[in-house]
């Protein structure tokens, strides 16, 4: 354990840029601590504050743990994780097992909590693609090996996510496995297919789902649908346009005394912009941005591919979840039940962001003690 202390002191010694990132992080979870107690007033008896700051607790436990375990075991058993992990996308469709909620079959229903197990999934996908794509780093490309089988991996868990169903968590997977395709170095006239062809598969399925189907159209024309189908962003955008410059104080917004639905996960940043302004909307929104920038130019020194993957994967997830997220509230993309980051309310996915950022962390800091040699960092940036 100390030696491991050692390492990440000297980590991030050598670079004090990566300060930002933890620093980044503490600052969102108070906000979002901050947003929340607001954000829930009018759910009378249902103190997710509390909730939140005990998730918080489980989060940097798993984040310790991820910052710790050793990544090579990691990628010896990242099929068994992967195997694991679809094993229980299966089983949260069975109704004996699985919660249903507004249609979808997301969670595992355990005694004092529910479990999400797509967020289970992103780690296991993670692991499974550096894997995959790491062996091949360096050698002549191979369509069997270097593109069929993470195709497979990441087609798997896409299937199993429409089956609940979440369109919502499917395109982010595809989007996140792709990049990390990318990354790994498969052409990308084959990639621009599958996303092609992955694109037509979500729109039939989206067509084929009256709730899903009404929910794009309600987007179209979201004046005219302000009462039914864009209500819930219609109040988003209200609570924006009410804030203004100075906003309304904590405690004062008007969205989370029962206008806006699901102000304390999805749609928490209008409640945010309502109470604190533009300025402090702004400023959330460079805070995410400063975390990733720093993220990604230390990840660009990386030479070791299953770290230069894993990291990506990682930081990938969390900016992707957060750019859908903001994307929705601020009326560009169609409404769907995603959170954002550090911010909403929801134990699942804070544990799973926490995670994240311990596997990027501990990515870093593996890196950092190897000594790579010249010809691999000279073949990694150009």
């Amino acid at each position: 354990m100390w030696k491991i202390l050692r390492e990440y002191r000297n980590c991030f010694g050598s670079s004090r840029r990566l300060f930002a990132i933890p620093i980044g992080v503490a600052l969102l979870t108070t906000l979002g601590l901050l947003a929340l107690s607001s954000a829930s007033l009018s759910f009378v008896g249902q103190n997710y504050l509390l909730r939140q700051c005990l998730w918080l607790v489980v989060a940097i436990v798993f984040c310790a743990i991820a910052m710790a375990l050793p990544l090579e075991f990691l990628r010896r058993h990242s099929l068994a994780i992967a195997i694991g992990a679809a094993a229980l996308l299966i089983a949260v469709l069975i109704p004996a097992i699985g919660l249903s909620v507004n249609g979808s079959r997301r969670w595992i229903n355990f005694k004092f909590f529910h479990f999400q197990v797509s967020e289970f999934a992103k780690i296991a996908l993670l692991i499974r693609l550096a894997d995959r794509l790491a062996d091949r780093s360096g050698m002549e490309w191979d369509f069997r090996a270097g593109f069929f089988k993470p195709l497979i991996a990441i087609g798997t868990f896409s299937a199993l996510l429409i089956a609940e169903p979440d369109y919502g968590s499917t395109v982010l997977f595809m989007l996140v496995g792709f990049a990390v395709m990318f990354l790994g170095g498969v052409p990308l006239r084959h990639l621009f297919i599958c996303t092609a062809a992955a694109a037509v598969v979500v729109a039939i399925f989206i067509a084929l789902n009256p709730l899903r189907l009404d929910r794009i159209l309600s987007f179209l024309d979201i004046e005219s649908t302000k009462l039914t189908g864009s209500y819930q962003l219609w109040q988003g955008l209200v609570g924006f346009q009410s804030g203004g410059l100075r906003g309304l104080g904590i405690g004062n917004g008007r969205q989370q005394l029962s206008y806006l639905p699901e102000a304390h996960t999805d749609f928490i940043f209008p409640v945010f912009a309502e109470e604190l302004g533009y300025p402090f909307a702004l400023a959330v929104i460079f805070i995410y941005a400063a975390i990733f920038a720093v993220a990604w130019s230390e990840i660009y020194r990386i030479a070791d591919p299953y770290l230069f993957l894993l990291s990506n994967g990682a930081i990938l997830f969390v900016a992707a979840q957060t750019a859908i997220n903001l994307a929705v509230v601020m009326g560009l993309f169609p409404t769907k039940g995603m959170a954002l980051p550090l911010i909403s309310y929801g134990g699942s996915n804070l544990v799973l962001i926490f995670t994240l950022f311990g596997l990027l962390a501990n990515c870093l800091r593996t890196a950092h003690c190897q000594k790579p040699r010249l010809e691999d960092l000279i073949g990694r940036h150009l």
